[in-house]
């Protein structure tokens, strides 16, 4: 029998996996294509990411990649300003994706689809027959939203409008599909609260971690300067939960560390630091890093890595990646959410500057030699990609 065929849609191209969303999307991508016939089609918002194509034309029979920029993006998004309609869905809507997508549903050419974050649902069109369909919205958006929304003055106003517009279109799209799924089952839980009309269609399908990519067998060269221990956060630096955690470490706990002897440098490890995040590199002990090339060395050589995130939806692959390296890691309640590690066991959970100031100081006065061993073997349980997708699968024997 041949291979059955399935269209895949995702907002941002899945490669290279470097960033949240692109880890998931890449490693759902890869696996299913060992099964189905894949057509892909993504936006690009990266130029740089267009010489990682051949990849995907490896793994995928067509791949339809939309090249999109800031500026088309501004102007689609207030051109498609309506009562209603989130802002989201115009800043995701690109029209030579929605003609080729509409193109390939017209030829039957599909046996399934996998909309990949609820702005892809838009591309869908009402539902009326057709092929299996399956939304993976990962974290419920519209909560960000909300949590965003609590912020006074204008833009609290425009982010509690989009929380608000948002979930009524998350409803409306999880009716429309078979299957609604999300990253853990706190998620999975949050959302049937808030649309208990599709309770029954909704599923879970979690994060795993690349545990021989991560392996803290492997050897690094060391990037950071001898004599004081180094707390390493790695993330996209322009993102706004990511920007508020190192924010609060930077100015909240780390001047709890600074007696310490010797005293412990923060380094903030990922892409485009934002420019409140460049700010913090004035402040003593703390180095703003940004790019890089593979931030396994800066894991591989920390001391501890830390994840104080305040806001934070569905499984941290930061936290994820931190624990299959075999570091020591502390971590906020909601960094931790969803996450198969045992805190005190696997893993240090604080909350607030005083807490995690607290737990830092014990890993980096060896009060806490197993953690890191620990936190490896918890992922290696809770959290291998080929466990975790084999849900996806049973899934997907629907269609």
């Amino acid at each position: 029998m041949p291979a059955k065929r399935l269209l895949f849609l995702a907002h941002r191209i899945p490669y290279p996996p470097d960033k949240g969303e692109k880890i998931r999307s890449w490693h759902m991508l890869e696996h299913l294509s060992r099964h189905w016939r894949v057509d892909l089609g993504c936006l690009v918002d990266d130029p740089a990411d267009i010489a990682h194509l051949p990849v995907l034309e490896r793994v995928c029979e067509r791949v339809h990649a939309a090249r999109v920029t800031r500026s088309g993006r501004m102007a689609r998004t207030l051109l498609g300003l309506r009562p209603g309609r989130p802002l989201s869905l115009s800043w995701f809507h690109e029209p030579g994706l929605a003609r080729w997508v509409r193109r390939g549903l017209a030829e039957q050419r599909y046996d399934a689809v996998l909309a990949y974050s609820s702005a892809m649902a838009a591309y869908l069109p009402a539902r009326a027959g057709g092929p299996f369909r399956v939304l993976d919205m990962v974290d419920v958006d519209s909560e960000k939203w909300r949590a965003y929304g609590a912020t006074k003055g204008p833009k609290g106003l425009l982010w509690a409008r989009e929380a608000r517009t948002l979930l009524a279109f998350e409803r409306r799209a999880a009716a429309a599909f078979d299957r609604t799924l999300f990253v853990s089952p706190q998620e999975a839980a949050t959302f049937a609260k808030l649309a208990p009309e599709v309770a029954d269609r909704i599923d879970w399908v979690e994060n795993g971690v690349d545990l021989t990519r991560f392996d803290p067998a492997l050897s690094w060269p060391d990037p950071f300067e001898a004599g004081n221990p180094a707390i390493v956060f790695t993330g996209t630096m322009d993102y706004r939960p990511n920007v508020e955690a190192v924010t609060f470490f930077a100015r909240e706990v780390m001047p709890l560390l600074a007696s310490l002897t010797p005293a412990p440098h923060f380094h903030i490890v990922g892409a485009n630091p934002a420019p409140a995040v460049r700010a913090l590199a004035d402040l003593p002990g703390v180095r703003v890093v940004g790019t890089v090339p593979d931030v396994r060395p800066f894991l591989a050589h920390a001391a501890v890595a830390v994840a104080p995130l305040r806001i934070a939806r569905g499984i941290q692959n930061k936290v994820l990646e931190a624990l299959a390296m075999g570091r020591p890691v502390v971590a906020s309640p909601e960094a931790h959410e969803g996450v198969h590690a045992l805190a005190g066991q696997d893993l240090l959970v604080a909350d607030g500057a005083e807490a995690m100031a607290a737990a830092v100081a014990k890993v980096l006065a060896g009060e806490a030699p197993g953690l890191g061993p620990a936190g490896r073997a918890a992922v290696i349980a809770g959290h291998d990609w080929e466990g975790k997708l084999s849900r996806l699968d049973r899934i997907l024997l629907d269609a």
